[in-house]
């Protein structure tokens, strides 16, 4: 887990504690100032601390706790959302049953996918990956989390509304997600099958839910081994305007 001790000046603009903006409450919001020495150094440890990160299929038995998952959940739903609407529901499953169910539907999926569905050249791109389309560790990680995109609402009375930018949102949270798994000391990898649908079959999800993306959650099995690949450099990612 990243830890940083720092001395952080708290700031806030000199003004009341809540205002109204358009008729609507607002809070004063407090910033956390560094020095540019301690602004280095945090984010400097972060970015090493986060590419440290790797994608595990190999998972221990090792329990976690519920109350850590709830935590890591919490976590992720931090991120930011269109209008605030937060169009995300996190399932986390350790139920044993539901795991044997949802790996053999994937299973099911994902042959067909390796059978014909994926092109030559996807294929090739795996490769090097060692994926296959037998997916043990949803039943060997003590925890999946399926993430489901809400695409719209429903209020009391029934009726339907319309949320923003969901997809977009719902992808912020998930590497937020994958951040606070990371930060905690775990594990998880980004599995999608397609199609996902016998998840909201599964796991009985109302009709606004979409399946997104499934991740399970453990500790890394010891030994486990990891492709030996590497990340693009910064001139590869970024491009910089001054």
């Amino acid at each position: 887990m990243l830890q940083l001790n720092l001395h952080r000046n708290i700031m806030s603009a000199a003004g009341e504690k809540n205002k109204l903006i358009n008729g609507y409450k607002h809070s004063l919001y407090e910033s956390t100032f560094l020095s540019e020495e301690e602004l280095l150094k945090t984010s400097k440890q972060f970015f090493d601390h986060l590419n440290k990160r790797r994608s595990v299929r190999e998972f221990s038995d090792r329990e976690v706790s519920k109350e850590a998952i709830e935590n890591i959940i919490k976590s992720a739903s931090t991120a930011p959302s269109g209008a605030h609407k937060q169009p995300w529901t996190f399932c986390a499953i350790s139920n044993s049953e539901l795991k044997s169910k949802i790996r053999e539907a994937a299973e099911v999926e994902e042959l067909e996918n390796y059978s014909g569905r994926m092109s030559e050249s996807w294929l090739r791109d795996l490769a090097p990956l060692g994926t296959t389309m037998e997916k043990p560790f949803l039943e060997a990680a003590p925890w999946l989390i399926v993430i489901f995109k809400k695409v719209y609402e429903f209020d009391e009375t029934g009726a339907k509304h319309n949320n923003y930018y969901v997809n977009e949102s719902v992808g912020i949270a998930c590497g937020m997600l994958i951040t606070a798994i990371h930060n905690a000391g775990l594990v998880t990898l980004t599995h999608t099958p397609s199609p996902m649908n016998f998840l909201t079959k599964v796991l009985g999800r109302p009709s606004n839910e979409r399946p997104y993306l499934l991740m399970p959650v453990g500790y890394a099995k010891n030994p486990a081994y990891v492709p030996d690949i590497e990340r693009k450099e910064l001139d590869e990612i970024s491009q910089f305007y001054e």
